[in-house]
C-alpha cells in the first residue's frame, strides 16, 4: 500500500538548518540505534557534526529495555524524562523517575537505565565532556523532578524559571532551565550572548526570533542556538509556554 502525503506536504515544512541555528520539529526525524543499548533508540538533534558542542537527542526506551551494562563513556550526562518511566543507575545511587523527572550524571560515573514499565519512555538525552575549573570539585549524580523544584518570578510580567541543576553552582559547567511565559509576554530584550542553547519546547507554543527571522515553535519542537546568535522568544496562543533549555556557563574561554 503506497504511503499516504497529505495534500500540499511536499516542499513545505518547519525544519531549518542555518548557520549558527537550527529548528527541528519532531515530523521527520529518524532515530539511530546505538551500540550498548536494547529495544532503545536516540533521536539526534544537536551534535558536533552540526557546529554544536554538546549533544542532545530524544532517547525512546520500549519496555523492557534499555542498557545492556552499565555506561561509562567519560561524558557527562543529563536525562529529562517526558513519558513513561525510567528506572536510573547512576553509580552506587538509584531513582525511578517518571515525567518531570531527571537526573544528571557526572563524567566517570557508570550509568544505566531500564524500562520496567507497560508503555515506551521518552526522554531528553544531553551529553558533553566536563570541562574541570581549577582548584573546584566536580558535582555528583542528581536525581530531581520538576515537580518538586521551586519556581522563581523573573517579573510581573507572568515569566518565571525553574533551575533544575541550579545556578552559579561553579561545580557545573552548564545549567538546564525550564523558562516559563504566560500568554502574551515575552523575553524582555533580544538577546545576543556567548552562551549555547539546545531548547525543547515542553508545552504551548510561541515565535522565537533567531537572527533576523521570526519562527513558530510548537510543542515537541527542539531548537539549537550557537553563540552570540540574536534570539528573543513571545509567547502566543491561549496558554502559557515553557521550555526546557541547556545553557554552557560557568567556565573560562580557550584562545
Amino acid at each position: 500500500m503506497p504511503a499516504f502525503v497529505p495534500p500540499g506536504v511536499i516542499g513545505h515544512n518547519r525544519s531549518l538548518f542555518a548557520r549558527n541555528y537550527a529548528i527541528l520539529p519532531p515530523d521527520g526525524m529518524f532515530p539511530s540505534l546505538l551500540p550498548g543499548l536494547r529495544d532503545a533508540q536516540v533521536y539526534y538533534q544537536a551534535t558536533p557534526l552540526m557546529g554544536a558542542r554538546f549533544a542532545q537527542g530524544t532517547l525512546e526506551v520500549f519496555p523492557g529495555g534499555g542498557t545492556r551494562a552499565p555506561r561509562d563513556d567519560g561524558y557527562e550526562h543529563f536525562f529529562y524524562v517526558q513519558s513513561g518511566s525510567l528506572d536510573f543507575a547512576a553509580g552506587r545511587e538509584t531513582a525511578s523517575l517518571a515525567p518531570g523527572g531527571f537526573a544528571y550524571v557526572p563524567a566517570g560515573t557508570a550509568l544505566s537505565f531500564v524500562n520496567t514499565g507497560a508503555a515506551a519512555a521518552r526522554a531528553i538525552w544531553i551529553k558533553r565532556r566536563y570541562v574541570a575549573a581549577p582548584d573546584q570539585a566536580g558535582p555528583g549524580v542528581r536525581f530531581g523532578s520538576r515537580d518538586t523544584t521551586p519556581r522563581s518570578t523573573v517579573d510581573d510580567s507572568g515569566r518565571w524559571r525553574q533551575y533544575l541543576l541550579g545556578t552559579a553552582d561553579m561545580a557545573m559547567d552548564f545549567e538546564m532551565n525550564v523558562m516559563g511565559f504566560a500568554p502574551g509576554t515575552h523575553f524582555h530584550c533580544v538577546e545576543t550572548h556567548v552562551f549555547e542553547h539546545g531548547l525543547v519546547m515542553l508545552e504551548g507554543q510561541g515565535l522565537q526570533l533567531l537572527d533576523r527571522d521570526w519562527h513558530e515553535l510548537w510543542t515537541g519542537d527542539f531548537v539549537w542556538m550557537g553563540s552570540f546568535v540574536p534570539q528573543q522568544f513571545y509567547c502566543t496562543g491561549w496558554e502559557g509556554a515553557a521550555y526546557l533549555l541547556y545553557k554552557d556557563v560557568n567556565r573560562d574561554l580557550e584562545v
